[in-house]
Order: C-alpha cells, then structure tokens, then sequence
C-alpha cells in the first residue's frame, strides 16, 4: 500500500491526503496542491484589488472584470453616472384635442390615440378638430337643413367623437337641444316602433321616413303585405291598375350573409309570382331622402 502524506490545499488551506510519489512529483516541478477542482478553478481566477470611486470601500475582481471606472456595487455605479450624466427635465406640450400636456420629446400632436381619433377633418370639409362645442354645431346644422335628427350610420367620425365626449350617442343629441331616435329605455339591439303620419307602425326611423314619404306623396299604400305562400312580408304594397306592386327597405343589405339570403329570396317570389318590386337602400334615405327616382312610377 502506497504511503500517504498530509499537504495543505494552496487554495482553501485544508489539509488532505496525497501519495508520496504525487508529493515528491509536486515538489520536483513546482506544483500547487488543490484538495478538489473546484478550489483549482478558483486559486486561476486571478484577482485584483480595487477601491470603490464612490465609497472607497476595497474589493475584489477579477481581472478580466476590471474597466476603466470600477465601483463595489450597482448602487455606487449608480449614484456617479447620476452626478455625471443628469437627466434633462422633458420640456411639454398642449394636445390639440383635449389640452393636456405632454412631453414634447413625442413627435406627434396628441397625447393619446383616443385624442388623435377626435382630431379629425369635420364634416362638409370644415378643417379642425372635434370639441363638444362644435360636435352640437354640426348636429344643429344638420337638423336645421334636413328638419330631422341625424342618425349613427351617417355622421361618421363625428359619432365616435359625440360618443367619447359625451358618454352616449343619445347623450350626444340631448346635448345639441334635440329628441333622439331611440328613448333611452330601448337597447340598441332593439328596434324602434313608432307611427307615420297615416298611423302605421314602423319597426325604425327609416321605415317611418319612407311611409310619411308615400302619405305626403299621396299614394295609397299597405303595410306588412305576405308574399303569396311564404311566411315573407313586403314592407308597402301598391296597387296600381289592378296589379300589386311591393316596396322593400332592405337597410341591412351586405351586413349580414342571412339578411342577404332573405333579400336573395324575396325577389326569386316576386319573379315567380309576376309581382313588381322597388327596393330601397339607405343611399336612397341618408342624407336626404331621394325617393322620386325609385318610385316615379306612381307619379305618372
């Protein structure tokens, strides 16, 4: 059995047990003695000696570590480069919409997307930018030229705007001095029911603006007419010299695959039964009513 001796580890100073062949060989050549890799991975980190530029306080690092400003913390790094480098206080800027200010390091005109969406082109080509004065102008302007309360569909942005500002778009036109279309009991999944002028009901504002057109016009007409042995009902029908003409308002034409495939149907009936059909759309309505084209027929 070969014989041991105790050497100390040249890292940790532990002592441990090596052969006196290894001892002698380490001795020949000049060899540290590591009681484990690790303490020899550590004793070939070769290290420096530093003082801290901030605090003075002396520390260790390795050399591949060393720079050319040196501190013992994150802390001390930090409070130099704050005394070197000081931040600029950010200079602001009023937002065009809301006037609320900014840092105007920003390269834009907003301080939101929600004011860069209000500020906008107005309506009939009127640069500038929507405020709650200016949102009831057009709207008053509006009434005052068509002599009637504008709906969502045909304001545009104007209606996102009235929205934002005003928490509603029925809030929107009871600020403007003005009766909404829909009472504020009625959801707007709902349809409005209201009465023309002659008394017949109508399940919207459309629909109601179409019949008070027929009965100013004079032309005799009746609501919810069924088409011949379907479950399908016109809107209006007309007799005219003893044949049956319908009226249609398909206002949701495009918005929806199975409104569309009811329309599709509707006038498949009115060919195979030989019956006239008009329809009307809400380019016809909005923003005037222009309906002596689509129904110049009774006219002559």
């Amino acid at each position: 059995m070969a014989e041991l001796k105790k050497i100390f580890c040249a890292t940790c100073k532990k002592p441990f047990f090596r052969s006196t062949g290894r001892y002698n060989e380490s001795l020949k050549l000049s060899w540290k003695t590591f009681c484990s890799k690790k303490c020899q991975s550590e004793h070939k980190k070769k290290r420096k000696i530093l003082t801290c530029e901030n605090c003075g306080k002396s520390f260790e690092r390795v050399l591949n570590d060393i720079s050319n400003h040196n501190y013992c913390s994150q802390s001390c790094a930090a409070t130099i480069n704050n005394k070197n480098h000081p931040k600029k206080r950010s200079e602001f800027k009023k937002c065009l919409t809301c006037g609320r200010l900014f840092p105007k390091s920003l390269n834009q005109k907003f301080c939101s997307l929600g004011c860069r969406r209000l500020g906008n082109v107005g309506r009939r080509g009127k640069i500038g930018y929507y405020t709650p004065e200016n949102i009831i102008k057009i709207i008053n302007d509006f009434f005052e030229n068509f002599k009637r309360v504008p709906t969502q569909r045909e304001m545009g942005s104007l209606k996102g705007a009235g929205i934002r500002f005003f928490g509603s778009w029925n809030k929107t036109i009871l600020s403007s001095g003005l009766q909404p279309n829909r009472s504020h009991n009625q959801r707007m999944y709902k349809r409005m029911t209201a009465k023309s002028i002659d008394g017949h009901p109508c399940d919207s504002v459309s629909e109601l603006l179409i019949d008070n057109w027929l009965f100013e016009n004079r032309i005799a007409h009746q609501r919810n007419t069924p088409y011949p042995n379907t479950h399908h009902r016109a809107d209006w029908s007309v007799v005219l010299k003893n044949k049956m003409i319908f009226i249609e308002y398909f206002g949701l034409a495009s918005d929806s695959p199975k409104y569309d495939r009811s329309v599709q149907r509707k006038k498949e009936l009115c060919q195979k039964h030989n019956i006239k059909l008009i329809e009307i759309y809400p380019q016809d309505l909005y923003p005037k009513i222009d309906l002596e084209e689509k129904l110049k027929i009774f006219s002559a």
